[in-house]
Order: structure tokens, then C-alpha cells, then sequence
């Protein structure tokens, strides 16, 4: 078995890795970098098979949908068997009809937690892991007699924590390398933590106490975990929780009934101008009339503002000028505090200040610590482990044993 990282080594994301036994390959991931202008063809690895035909190349596997590891495939031939767990083909579906590069695979082989998958030379087997994505997965991948043990993104302070805990517990044996993510290395002190989804949730009802008015918190609506967390916090304060008609379909996509939904008791679902022409333009009426029950209309927000939460975005500010909602109302942001930095958010922070909003930030990784990093890949022990998804690969020596930095586009011998 050989493998070439071709985006990964020495960055977090974009990850795609090529894996090649007996003549055949398969490729984890194909993503689109964080630092990518756009979204373009050009940015797609040279793997062969990717844009035209090669029947070497078997499959893509993706771990999990964000953008970083699943976002280039849209430049895939069309032809080509993508695998990825069965929530997340349907969640990437659903977004896609709000998405305007969004992404619809025609060729699904679905992924279910420690269901080995056989493919040509190799055997893929899944394992469901706690992430900031729904259904996101580690790979154990088996050929030529070896065995490879991709982590791809995963953290043990989200909601599906048992799912590391019991990773950790019963690991894979006989791991001949372990692709290890790193995405806190370097960026984290090793005896350092993440808050957890409790966490948050106790600083979600202390802003939703203390605000006489609407709490807008902006999240990802694909951050099913944060969406939990906002629901719980929602409950406990007497509030409504409003979300649109994107965010309802993603959780609807889920098909996990013990999540939120938008026909459940205390959610509301909000139609924006943006979604309304977006319906409208693209002939989606059929996604409305399952949430017609529980639709919340502009002019019912300013009365409600007492008790109402909505997971807000910017593209929304418009329309909640227009609601006169925004009174006596606080911010909860609830992302990667890096985006605040970007230019791009400059319009956001202005319209913040001109209504007097406070802002208070309340998120954690998706990643895990160092020291979750370090109690699987105890556990793991594999004969070696080779860094990915870091921007830190010189800084792997210094929490694990038997380290083997490779560079983009090597291809190296398992």
C-alpha cells in the first residue's frame, strides 16, 4: 500500500490523500482550502480519475461534509463513487438547494458506523466519531496486508463524545500508520481544554437571562451539536427558538428525530427575503407548506423579542431592521473567532455598533486537545504516525512516539 498526501501535510484544510495498492486507488477527502479565494477547478489535486475517466481510481471517500475536506468535489466527474455516511450525503443534498455551489452526489456508497466496506484491493471501515460536522467518520483502510488508520477531524467535548470514548476503549489493532489530524498542535497548550457543549450551554442561558430582548446568535446551521445546544438553552429560559428554512431542512436531512426540528414544540421557522426569492426563482414551494404550522412572520418578532432566540446570519440584518426586533437585543457569536478578522466581516460589526448590539462569544473547537490527541494515539499505538491536517508537523515529536513527517505530493510506502 502506498499513499501520497496531496494537500494536508503542511496546512489545515483542503486534505485530500491518495491511496494506491495492487494497481487500484481510492482518495480520503477532497477539500477546499481555508485560504482559497474561490472556489475553482484549478485548486483540484492531480489525482487521475478525478476529472476524467481512470479506471484505477475506485472511489472517493469522504470523512465528513465541511467544506474543508468535502468543498473541490463538485469538480469530480459526475460518474465517480463518492462515499460518505448517509446523513451527510442527505444534509449536503439539502444544502445544495440553498447553495449556489453546492454539491449533489450522483454515485453514493453510503457509509454506517463499522460497516467495512470492500472496494477493489481495500476494505474501508467507517467509525462514527464526535465532530463539529454530523456524521463524520474515522477510516481504517486495509490492503496489501497493511492497515492505515485515518482520524480525519474529531474532538472529545461535543455531544457524541462516547462515540472517541469508545474508540479509545476498543481501537483498531495492528495500525501500521496512523494520519493523525493536529489542527489544535501549535496552536493550544498541551495541558489545555476546550470548553464543551455543556459548557456553552450554561453561557447560552446567561446571555438569554440577562437579554432583555431577541438574542441572535450566529452559528452555522450545519453545526447540529450548536443547534442542540441553543434548543436546551432555549428551553431553559422560556425562549423560542427561530431558525429559517435552510436550517430546518439540514435538520430535517439528519433523519434523527431526537434533534431539534421545525415542526417540534418551542421552534419557529423564519423565511428570509433572500430565501423567499430563492424559493421562488428555483420552484422549491414543496419544501414550505411541512413547516407551514409552526412559520413565525416578520411582524410577529418585534412582540416576541422577550422571548425569542434566532440563529441568525448577516444576509438576515435587513430583515430584522424591518421587523423592528432589535431593541434591547444581544449578539452571540458562535464561530471560529478568526472570521471577525476578516475584511469581509467588516460590514457585520459596522451594522452591530450603528444598533447597539452587544456581541459575546460563545464556541468551541471542533477539533480535540493535545491531550485527546494523545490518549488516541496511545491507545492506537500504530508503528507510525504521520501528521495531517496541521499547521504544525514539526511539533508532533514533541507529544508522540514514532513521528514520520511526510510533504504534499510524496508518495511513501506503508
Amino acid at each position: 500500500m502506498k499513499v501520497r498526501i496531496h494537500r494536508g501535510a503542511v496546512q489545515i484544510g483542503g486534505t485530500c490523500i491518495e491511496i494506491e495498492a495492487g494497481g487500484q486507488r481510492i482518495a480520503l477527502d477532497v477539500g477546499l482550502p481555508l485560504d482559497a479565494a474561490e472556489d475553482t477547478v484549478s485548486l483540484l489535486p492531480a489525482v487521475p480519475g478525478f476529472r476524467d475517466p481512470d479506471d484505477s481510481l475506485l472511489a472517493v471517500v469522504i470523512s465528513h461534509p465541511h467544506q474543508d475536506h468535502y468543498g473541490l468535489a463538485r469538480h469530480l466527474r459526475p460518474d465517480l463513487p463518492i462515499m460518505i455516511g448517509e446523513a451527510a450525503d442527505r444534509i449536503l443534498k439539502a444544502a445544495a438547494c440553498f447553495i449556489r455551489l453546492g454539491v449533489s452526489f450522483q454515485n453514493v456508497i453510503p457509509l454506517r458506523d463499522r460497516q467495512v466496506v470492500e472496494i477493489g484491493p481495500f476494505r474501508v471501515q467507517p467509525l462514527l466519531v464526535d465532530h463539529s460536522a454530523y456524521d463524520a467518520y474515522s477510516l481504517l483502510v486495509e490492503a496489501d496486508g497493511k492497515r492505515l488508520f485515518y482520524t480525519g477531524d474529531f474532538r472529545v467535548h461535543g455531544r457524541k463524545a462516547a462515540l472517541v470514548e469508545r474508540l479509545i476503549e476498543h481501537p483498531p489493532a495492528g495500525v501500521d500508520v496512523l494520519l493523525m489530524e493536529g489542527s489544535s498542535i501549535g496552536r493550544l497548550g498541551e495541558d489545555d481544554s476546550f470548553p464543551s457543549e455543556d459548557d456553552l450551554e450554561h453561557e447560552f442561558v446567561e446571555v438569554m437571562q440577562s437579554t432583555k430582548g431577541t438574542v441572535l446568535v450566529y452559528a452555522s446551521g450545519q453545526n447540529i451539536d450548536r443547534v442542540v445546544t441553543m434548543f436546551r438553552a432555549c428551553r431553559k429560559t422560556g425562549r423560542q427558538l427561530v431558525i429559517d428554512l435552510y436550517t430546518a431542512e439540514v435538520l430535517r436531512a439528519t433523519g434523527n428525530d431526537r434533534i431539534p426540528q421545525g415542526w417540534w414544540n418551542g421552534v419557529r421557522v423564519f423565511l428570509p427575503h433572500r430565501q423567499r426569492v430563492w424559493v421562488k426563482r428555483n420552484e422549491l414551494f414543496d419544501l414550505v407548506p411541512r413547516y407551514r404550522a409552526n412559520c413565525i412572520y416578520p411582524e410577529e418578532l418585534a412582540s416576541a423579542a422577550s422571548m425569542t432566540t434566532i440563529l441568525f446570519r448577516p444576509s438576515m440584518c435587513e430583515d430584522l431592521e424591518r421587523a423592528g426586533c432589535l431593541a434591547g437585543g444581544s449578539v452571540v457569536y458562535s464561530m471560529w473567532d478568526g472570521y471577525l478578522r476578516d475584511e469581509r466581516s467588516e460590514p457585520f460589526l459596522e451594522w452591530l455598533n450603528r444598533h447597539g448590539l452587544s456581541m459575546a462569544k460563545v464556541h468551541t473547537s471542533g477539533h480535540a486537545s493535545i491531550r485527546d490527541l494523545k490518549r488516541l494515539a496511545d491507545a492506537v499505538r500504530p508503528r507510525r504516525l504521520v501528521p495531517v491536517h496541521s499547521f504544525g508537523p514539526d511539533r508532533y515529536s514533541d507529544y508522540f512516539d514514532n513521528v514520520d513527517i511526510r510533504g504534499d505530493g510524496e508518495w511513501w510506502e506503508v
